[in-house]
């Protein structure tokens, strides 16, 4: 089943993914052994669809944000001697056949927060494709590099490490905080091309709020520039 090191498992926050996230699983256990699911206060099957595909699950009583989801499956493997966690979504977009290229560069590197960076290929992509650049604009400012795609939330992280930067963020904003700690800390902060798949327009559904969630990743990139955070 596992072609990846037994120290690696991946992590999965998910809200209200039931239709999608059996398939996800069962993709990435065809490459590792532990799944770990982090559904974040779902309002449907979500758990039970991850349970019945063979993932491990836990749940927030309540919708409490990707970043905590992600802080709370971390702390979770690393509770239980894991060390490193590869992160994607629920939701399909990211291949879980894309899995031993990112891990292939963790192993090579293992200090290193390994980085997606997404093909933009599909129409929907380029729809986005904005917004996106807008905040890697700001990670640049806030840390002098260029860190490609810091929006792509399939990721290689090495978990003791990445907790250490004690990150503040519990929404969308968490990755890209953790881009800009993890640089000053040292971190080597590493890219790696990914496919991923956007359904057609009419079947996606993305948790992210274009006006608030930015201003949090503006407000979180600003305040760890003035070093309020």
């Amino acid at each position: 089943m596992s072609d990846l090191p037994p120290s690696y498992a991946v992590l999965i926050p998910a809200l209200d993914c039931a239709a999608t996230i059996g398939d996800v699983v069962r993709g990435c256990r065809e490459h590792v052994s532990v799944v770990l699911v982090v559904d974040d206060g779902s309002s449907d099957a979500t758990a039970e669809e991850a349970r019945s595909a063979g993932a491990e699950v836990c749940s927030h009583g309540e919708n409490l944000g990707k970043g905590a989801a992600l802080l709370s499956g971390l702390r979770y493997l690393a509770e239980r001697g894991f060390s490193h966690a590869v992160s994607l979504d629920g939701d399909g977009q990211h291949l879980p056949s894309e899995i031993p290229k990112l891990v292939a560069e963790s192993t090579s590197h293992p200090g290193a927060l390994i980085a997606g960076s997404r093909e933009i290929e599909s129409a929907v992509a380029v729809i986005n494709r904005f917004g996106n650049e807008f905040a890697n604009v700001w990670v640049w400012i806030a840390t002098g590099r260029d860190l490609g795609d810091t929006q792509c939330g399939q990721r290689v992280y090495p978990i003791a490490p990445t907790l250490a930067l004690a990150p503040v963020g519990r929404r969308f904003e968490f990755e890209t905080e953790i881009l800009i700690r993890g640089v000053r800390a040292g971190m080597e902060i590493r890219s790696v091309p990914v496919r991923v798949y956007y359904p057609p327009p009419e079947l996606r559904r993305s948790h992210y709020d274009k006006l608030w969630d930015t201003v949090r990743i503006v407000d979180m990139v600003v305040g760890l520039m003035l070093r309020l955070r």
